[in-house]
């Protein structure tokens, strides 16, 4: 039986896709910029801008699990979420980074938002889905996500894409509470 971590990556590996250097694409630049440093592409989701002396085109799949969990599922504290909420939150930290997930998901349970996940903002999340269930969270956060996607400049090349992927994802979160 896969762990939740292992169902994550396997749907945000899917929505990511193999190996891509789409020169328009800022992220798969080293510099983080269009025309800035090499352009080395993303793989996975693993990007030259968050790792611009990492070999992406030849990353395997165990490697780039091992950076999703340590450098995103751990630092969101994903298994302490609610299988479908991790989901969401994991994929916006690799897609948008930790701080804006975690930002995204203080706002969505109405608490200081400050980037970091802690007890605090746990506390929060053990609250609200006592109160409201576990879809009034998911829902906020995804709608604080697609808010900010919708307003990057890149809007107009990716949005179409962007968007496809955020009304995806929650209906893939229901899976995640399967076993």
């Amino acid at each position: 039986m896969p762990t939740v971590f292992e169902r994550a990556l396997a749907i945000v590996v899917g929505l990511e896709g193999g190996y891509c250097d789409e020169r328009a694409d800022p992220g798969n630049w080293t510099g983080g910029h269009v025309g800035a440093g090499e352009l080395r592409g993303t793989k996975f989701g693993i990007s030259a801008a968050a790792y611009p002396t990492l070999d992406i085109a030849n990353l395997a799949l165990p490697q780039a699990a091992d950076i999703y969990r340590h450098d995103y599922w751990d630092r969101v504290s994903a298994d302490r979420l609610p299988p479908p909420l991790a989901l969401l939150v994991f994929d916006a930290a690799v897609n948008n980074g930790v701080c804006h997930a975690v930002e995204w998901l203080q706002q969505a349970l109405g608490v200081a938002t400050d980037g970091q996940l802690g007890p605090m903002t746990l506390a929060a999340l053990d609250r609200a889905v006592a109160t409201r269930g576990g879809a009034a969270p998911c829902a906020e956060f995804q709608a604080r996500r697609m808010a900010f996607m919708a307003s990057l400049p890149t809007w107009s090349t990716f949005g179409l894409g962007w968007s496809r992927r955020l009304c995806t994802l929650p209906y893939q979160s229901l899976t995640m509470g399967v076993s």
